[in-house]
This record gives structure tokens, C-alpha cells and sequence, in this order.
């Protein structure tokens, strides 16, 4: 599934751990895999990883990006919040706010916010993906079209300097468009490692949201662009009341 532990590899080829380490950092340094806690997961090419690689990878950066996000959302909203682990982070980062209606096609995301008792979840329906909790399908976009909401906030597996936002399963897309279509404001949360990675299908450009919040600023060229299209650039620099172009 694209994912080792040090522990394993260190048994399989009967070496220490220690030297598990130093090869699997010779690796990253070569760009042919991400390091992350307790192993290593290979760069995402034309497939995804698995949910628990992709949870673990770059998670201090997702937990960033979740609190500068929240702090954007006040109390009293109503929000959509899609699939995928950095919306998760945006989710824990959540459970302080008060009388938050949230709709969600994420199990995980419901599971989370049902801890604060201030918040209404609602749940759409539609297809269980087993692997990571993910409602997709008709049924589900026509659910979330029932809805107008202050917010939608969604992720993404790959963004270009073009500002084309991409992810890997068309079904999951065509949902994440009809949350879009249904917010008054729409933010993508995404860390800056996306900028290395592909996928094949298009979800839209930075052009049509109104923010994309990341843990660094963005590369000067896509700063530029989302000036243009005036898309907020949001970091923790911007949400500490720092200036940051766009």
C-alpha cells in the first residue's frame, strides 16, 4: 500500500533500526519517498495512498492548516466539510466553536465534531468507501444540494502551478463540485507537499475559491496568480494578523 515501518524492515532484513533510519532518510533526500513517523511512505504518483499513510504524512503541517482555518469560520456558521485528512484537522480544530451546523460526507469528520455538543452534524448519504470513511456517489451530491451554507471546505491529492486543483477518483470530484456550488464562501485546505504530486482528475482551479489555506506561503508565481483571481493566500503568519501577499 505505498507504506513501511522501520520496526518491520528492520526484522525483515535482520539490521538495526538505526541503519533502517539513515537509508530510509537517503531516500527522501532523493525524493523517491516521504519520511513520517515510525516509517516512510512513496511519493503519490497516479495513485493514492492509503488512508493511514496519508493520515500520518505531514500531519504537524495539516494540524497548521486546520487551526488557521477554523479561525476563519466564527460561530453560528454553516459549513461542508469533504473528504480527506486535512479537513479532518480542520474538524479537530472545530470542537471549541459554538452552534456550528455541519454537513459532512466524511465519517471521520462526524465522528470528531458529535463530540462538541454545540455542533449539529449532519451526515449525507450515499456509498461507504470502506477505506477511509468517504461518502461518494449520486446520492450523495444530491443530498448535499439540498444545502446553502456559509462555508465549504474541502482538500485535494495534487495542485499545479497553474492553480488546477486535482484529485485521484472522479466520483469523489463530482461531489466535491456540488459542495462547492453550495457555499456562499469556499476554501481549499491543502499542504504545500501537494505541489509535488499528481493526480488525474481535475476538481476545479484556486480561481474559483475564495482561499486556500496552507502551513507556508505559496510559491511567489501562484501568489501572483491567486492575486489576479483574488483568492486569499491564508498561512498561521496571516492568522496571527502578518501580512502575506494575496
Amino acid at each position: 500500500a505505498g507504506w513501511v515501518e522501520v520496526e518491520d524492515l528492520a526484522q525483515r532484513f535482520e539490521v538495526s533500526a538505526q541503519t533502517i533510519r539513515r537509508d530510509l532518510g537517503e531516500l527522501a533526500d532523493q525524493g523517491l519517498l516521504d519520511r513520517v513517523h515510525g516509517g516512510a511512505v512513496l511519493v503519490a504518483g497516479v495513485s493514492n495512498l492509503g488512508y493511514e499513510a496519508r493520515r500520518v504524512l505531514h500531519e504537524s503541517a495539516k494540524d497548521r492548516i486546520g487551526r488557521s482555518c477554523a479561525s476563519m469560520i466564527p460561530d453560528n456558521s454553516s459549513l461542508i466539510l469533504n473528504i480527506g485528512t486535512t479537513t479532518e484537522a480542520v474538524a479537530r480544530a472545530l470542537l471549541e466553536h459554538r452552534n456550528l451546523t455541519v454537513v459532512t460526507n466524511n465519517m471521520n469528520v462526524a465522528n470528531t465534531l458529535i463530540e462538541n455538543e454545540s455542533c449539529e452534524v449532519i451526515v449525507a448519504g450515499g456509498i461507504v468507501r470502506r477505506s477511509d470513511g468517504g461518502l461518494v456517489g449520486d446520492l450523495t451530491s444530491e443530498f448535499l444540494a439540498n444545502f446553502k451554507v456559509d462555508f465549504a471546505v474541502v482538500g485535494c491529492s495534487a495542485l499545479e502551478m497553474d492553480g488546477d486543483v486535482l484529485d485521484f477518483d472522479l466520483a469523489e470530484v463530482r461531489v466535491s463540485r456540488t459542495i462547492l456550488r453550495q457555499a456562499r464562501t469556499r476554501l481549499l485546505v491543502t499542504d504545500l507537499s501537494k505541489l509535488t504530486r499528481t493526480a488525474p482528475v481535475r476538481m476545479g482551479s484556486l480561481a474559483d475559491m475564495d482561499a486556500v489555506v496552507t502551513e507556508a506561503p505559496l510559491p511567489a508565481e501562484l501568489q501572483d496568480r491567486c492575486a489576479g483571481w483574488g483568492t486569499q493566500c491564508v498561512t498561521e503568519a496571516v492568522r496571527h494578523g502578518e501580512t502575506d501577499a494575496g
